[in-house]
């Protein structure tokens, strides 16, 4: 059973930089793919550790860092309405998660689980894998836009280098090595890359060692919120799925307490914090839940000081600079394995859900979500406009509220399961994938 002990030990704070580690790749990968300073991202990430702990009064083991479910969104955001704007909209959904922990303080978790079931965020989960998959492709290949930056041939050896080792680590690492396959992947794929000729150290060689994170701070336009404003409700309802996995781990219940209207509270003020200064929205890391399985550190004090030492590197403006050097073909071939695990994610949403897809229901569902997001469908009222993932979301929800649902027997008729899933089985986290 954790308790939490703040008491200074050195082995609490070696625990603490290894979780960090084990973080980490997942952490800087977010920001390298969406233009946001990975030096921010490491700052927001110990701010919003250290917050949600406060709200959930030192009780959880568990550490927050960059969301992979905004990384399109955040995107097509900077590119359409600039990063302030798009820091804006991202507040704002953050402040959706406060306003969800509210509603499930008074209403309860089954009201949650009734408005979202795996079901709709399944599919939307799909929807968002499936439109980042022509990025990560488009880096593997070594091409921004329509132009071919990195000959074809070469970023085919490294990206496939990276994938490759990703995969290999995942499956056959031991111990602490299984739980950092991204790291191992940059690092095979960046070794390539140099014996390849394609090492420049002179940014890297010029950048300072020490220096302020470079913060940009919001603007709070219409259109961008209401864009992402859809897109939070499926990573929130996934929040659900993370508690649920740490609560196994060390065997105390925190749907109870602190509960679930308290850790939701704390994501939301997380990822609002870390939007106020430039940095992606937050969620909880699935793979500190495995490294907490492997260490039996159950002491929630230790990711204090992950948290410390992740505010702490986030002034050193060499690794930035170290970050911000790894070859496209790099990240690109790392991006395909995850980016097809997102996918895979939301359908074993559906899969352990146990509903059946083919009842007429579940099908409309199911079948809107994934076209209305892939197919590019738009929805415009005046210069309001709502498309993509966020048509997805939406459209799912109000599906899900407005059609009748069939008799019991009907509906489970045909089922490839046997029985239901346990409650929150739908609800898996997209960092799941990165563990």
């Amino acid at each position: 059973m954790p308790s939490t002990d703040y008491r200074f030990r050195l082995k609490d704070a070696l625990l603490g930089a290894q979780m960090l580690l084990v973080a980490f790749g997942a952490l800087v990968l977010v920001p390298l793919l969406t233009g946001l300073d990975t030096n921010v991202a490491l700052f927001t990430a110990g701010i919003g550790t250290l917050l949600f702990q406060l709200i959930t009064k030192g009780k959880v083991p568990i550490f927050l860092a960059s969301s992979f479910a905004f990384i399109a969104p955040i995107g097509y955001g900077i590119s359409t309405w600039g990063m302030p704007a798009t820091m804006g909209a991202m507040v704002v959904s953050g402040f959706v998660y406060v306003i969800l922990s509210f509603i499930i303080r008074w209403r309860g978790i089954n009201f949650m689980l009734k408005l979202l079931p795996p079901v709709v965020t399944g599919p939307v989960i799909v929807v968002i894998g499936l439109v980042l998959a022509p990025v990560g492709v488009s880096m593997a290949l070594g091409r921004s836009g329509e132009t071919q930056v990195i000959p074809l041939e070469t970023s085919m050896i490294i990206s496939m280098v990276s994938l490759v080792t990703t995969i290999i680590v995942s499956l056959l690492g031991k111990g602490m090595l299984r739980l950092v396959p991204i790291l191992c992947g940059i690092a095979t794929g960046w070794l390539t890359a140099i014996c390849l000729g394609l090492g420049d150290f002179s940014k890297i060689a010029a950048a300072p060692w020490f220096g302020a994170p470079h913060f940009t701070f919001p603007t709070f336009e219409w259109e961008p919120i209401l864009f992402i404003i859809p897109i939070t409700l499926a990573p929130a309802i996934e929040h659900f799925g993370d508690i649920i996995a740490i609560s196994s781990v060390t065997g105390k219940n925190f749907l109870k307490d602190p509960g679930i209207k308290s850790t939701m509270l704390g994501d939301g003020l997380a990822t609002m914090a870390a939007s106020f200064v430039g940095g992606p929205p937050n969620t909880t890391y699935s793979e500190v839940t495995g490294a907490v399985t492997l260490t039996q550190a159950f002491n929630p004090a230790i990711m204090t000081w992950a948290a410390l030492v992740a505010i702490a590197l986030s002034f050193v403006s060499k690794l930035g600079a170290v970050l911000n050097s790894i070859p496209m073909p790099v990240m690109g071939g790392i991006m395909i394995l995850l980016f097809g695990a997102i996918t895979v994610v939301g359908l074993n949403t559906l899969v352990q859900s146990g509903e059946n897809l083919m009842e007429p229901r579940n099908l409309a569902i199911v079948a809107l979500i994934i076209i209305f997001g892939m197919g590019g469908m738009s929805f415009h009222i005046g210069s309001f406009k709502l498309g993509g993932i966020g048509l997805a979301a939406v459209t799912g929800v109000v599906l899900n509220l407005v059609l009748p649902r069939g008799p019991r027997k009907e509906r489970n008729k045909n089922s490839g399961a046997s029985t239901p899933a346990a409650t929150g089985g739908g609800a898996v986290s997209d960092n799941k994938i990165k563990s």
